[in-house]
């Protein structure tokens, strides 16, 4: 009865962290296509109308700043983050885990050290105005801060869903095509091809 409520939840969380995963993407992209815009409104403003606005080039960036960090947390939890996977193309099934358990852990101090030092940014910059925007400086950071969060969540979810035994590395176990040129030329070298 315990396994089927501790299943239960890991499953409840895994939908709730997957509405904000979704959530977080549709953010990005609606970040995107806002920052999009302002570009070019500000081109538009600085050519036409010779006459360029002080706001759409720092809320550009600003936008650019949730829409990567966003994005990457999302890369994160569907395990398009970047990675040295050649290696665990040729290794044994137990060597893949520990490697990706260890792969996870480095992630998550990284996730954790966004919270962290962005955190510490905010602070520093709280009270300083951005002129152009008329808005704290901290505002400048808080997207590493939410990106670190999400980042560590969605880390500490694959982690646990792993040690539970959910299959989160299936799938990864065959070669994209992109590394399977990469193992043949490998092999071509070596002389290991049969």
């Amino acid at each position: 009865m315990q396994h089927n409520q501790g299943s239960g939840a890991l499953a409840a969380t895994a939908r709730l962290l997957g509405m904000i995963s979704t959530t977080a993407l549709w953010t990005a992209g609606a970040g995107l296509v806002v920052m999009t815009g302002m570009v070019a409104y500000q081109v538009y403003c600085r050519y036409v109308l010779n006459d360029s606005p002080s706001w759409t080039e720092p809320g550009a960036v600003m936008l650019m700043s949730w829409f990567i960090f966003l994005g990457a947390a999302v890369g994160v939890r569907e395990n398009n983050h970047l990675g040295f996977d050649i290696l665990l193309y040729i290794l044994p099934r137990g060597g893949k885990r520990v490697l990706r358990m260890i792969s996870d852990l480095v992630i998550l101090t990284f996730g954790l050290g966004m919270i962290y030092y962005g955190l510490q940014l905010v602070q520093l910059t709280w009270n300083a105005i951005l002129p152009s925007l008329g808005i704290s400086g901290a505002f400048d950071y808080m997207p590493v801060v939410g990106g670190g969060i999400l980042v560590s969540l969605f880390t500490i979810e694959r982690i646990v869903l792993r040690l539970a035994g959910a299959p989160v590395d299936e799938g990864l176990e065959l070669a994209s095509p992109e590394a399977e040129v990469e193992l043949d030329a490998a092999s071509d070298i070596t002389g290991t091809k049969g």
